[in-house]
């Protein structure tokens, strides 16, 4: 590690100290915002914001060129009952630092902005960085990254900052959230009479408890559907004349969410309500470089069950970063400072590899 990225990896540190210790939940990160333009426009660049949404672009753009994203988010899931210690006091021991986000995804953020500053004045690089400081990706929120998307060139290629041990996701599960009616008939529960909507409703729950959907992904295997809520009944003696269950589907690469929806249909006796079909799957094209790069490099290539800002990239992108994603969302977060300093040399290698693959392609 030289000088240049040695420096850079320290300031990356303090950076995501300050943000450990701003408090910004999902659609509450305004403050982690102002920190985020603080530090790009004290390091000299200008910075453009919509929202809590942050960007900026390397200073010699060159608009024939193509365009790569950096993306992570600032914004974090509530603090669970479990922690030890204070979430909001970020606390380095034994070489960890402590504090919520700082795993999910403060460590990739603070990284990848660090590899933005070592290679954004690079005028030889054959492509534009752009790097995006994102919200409300804990919730896959509206005022998110899908926000700033129609603000940005066409891209060719995102890099997306999370834990993965800095090994390379190159397909994601999309999410398919489903709420099911199923429609009795009411009736006094003492009397043979009625149709019991609940009764129905199993017969439902024990298809989708065996239920294995035809198609199979080479990253991602299976796509799953999982019932999570059910909700009947309003008094002891009444037969239900109606029963709700809400279905979690997760859904590989070999899926769009409207067909995943369409082989449920026919085997279940409820009505179905997709709550959204944005939250799409994703998979790096076969042949993409991005791909031979991660050869290059001997990153291992998998398919990732969690979702991320991936499902609202249109672009062909990647999930790579510091840290461990079994550490998001567990009490007493933390992340290793050496995991922070390989992060930003292991994102310095992938975009530099990336160049350097590209000029010979072209």
């Amino acid at each position: 590690m030289d000088n240049l990225m040695q420096t850079l990896s320290e300031k990356a540190i303090i950076l995501l100290k300050s943000l450990i210790e701003t408090p910004s939940l999902s659609k509450e990160e305004n403050l982690t915002a102002d920190l985020i333009v603080n530090f790009l426009e004290q390091n000299g660049l200008q910075t453009y914001r919509k929202g809590n949404n942050v960007w900026t672009y390397s200073k010699n753009q060159n608009p024939a060129l193509p365009y790569l994203l950096l993306n992570s988010h600032h914004d974090t899931v509530k603090p669970n009952s479990g922690y030890t210690r204070d979430p909001y006091i970020a606390m380095e021991e034994e070489g960890k630092l402590y504090g919520l986000g700082s795993n999910d995804a403060g460590g990739c953020l603070v990284s990848l902005i660090a590899a933005f500053l070592y290679l954004q004045e690079n005028s030889s690089l054959p492509f534009n960085l752009i790097l995006a400081a994102t919200a409300e990706e804990e919730i896959s929120g509206k005022n998110g990254i899908e926000s700033i998307l129609n603000e940005l060139p066409e891209i060719d290629l995102a890099i997306v900052g999370e834990p993965t041990l800095m090994q390379m996701a190159v397909a994601e599960k999309g999410l398919l959230v489903i709420d099911a009616e199923v429609k009795g008939k009411a009736g006094h529960a003492a009397r043979e009479e009625g149709e019991n909507a609940i009764y129905k409703a199993l017969e439902d729950l024990n298809i989708i408890k065996d239920f294995q959907f035809k198609r199979i992904s080479p990253y991602l295997g299976k796509s799953k559907v999982t019932a999570t809520i059910i909700e009947a009944g309003s008094q002891h003696n009444v037969i239900p004349d109606l029963c709700k269950y809400t279905l979690d589907v997760r859904v590989t690469d070999v899926y769009t969410l409207e067909e995943a929806l369409q082989e449920l249909k026919p085997v279940l006796q409820a009505v179905l309500h997709p709550r959204s079909l944005r939250l799409n799957s994703s998979k790096v094209p076969d042949g993409h470089m991005i791909l031979e790069v991660g050869k290059r490099l001997n990153l291992k290539k998998y398919g990732s069950p969690t979702l991320s800002d991936q499902a609202l990239i249109p672009y062909p992108s990647v999930k790579i970063g510091p840290g461990d994603s079994a550490r998001s969302h567990t009490a007493d977060e933390f992340v290793y400072l050496e995991e922070i300093k390989k992060g930003v040399k292991g994102y310095v290698e992938l975009l530099e590899t990336y160049a350097s693959l590209y000029k010979n392609k072209n």
